[in-house]
């Protein structure tokens, strides 16, 4: 690797980690809400209770995508 410095295989690494961050908390969300608008459909009595618990999850997926990505921002900038 003839071409590449440290700085740029590190800027390199920062970017196909947050793309993976990314995509990982996009899939967890895509997922979440089908399965609980599949919840919905079958038992709509329990619309409440699915959609809370729903929206804690997907808060929790947005937290490690976010962590993920500051982690990736802080590797570029070091």
């Amino acid at each position: 690797m003839e071409g590449f410095t440290n700085v740029a295989l590190g800027y390199l690494s920062a970017g196909i980690g947050a793309g993976i961050v990314a995509l990982g908390a996009g899939l967890g969300i895509g997922k979440i809400a089908a399965a609980a608008c599949e919840g919905i459909a079958r038992q709509p009595e329990a619309s409440g209770e699915i959609r809370l618990s729903m929206l804690i999850t997907a808060a929790m997926i947005e937290v490690i995508g976010l962590i993920g990505a500051v982690t990736c921002i802080l590797m570029a900038l070091k």
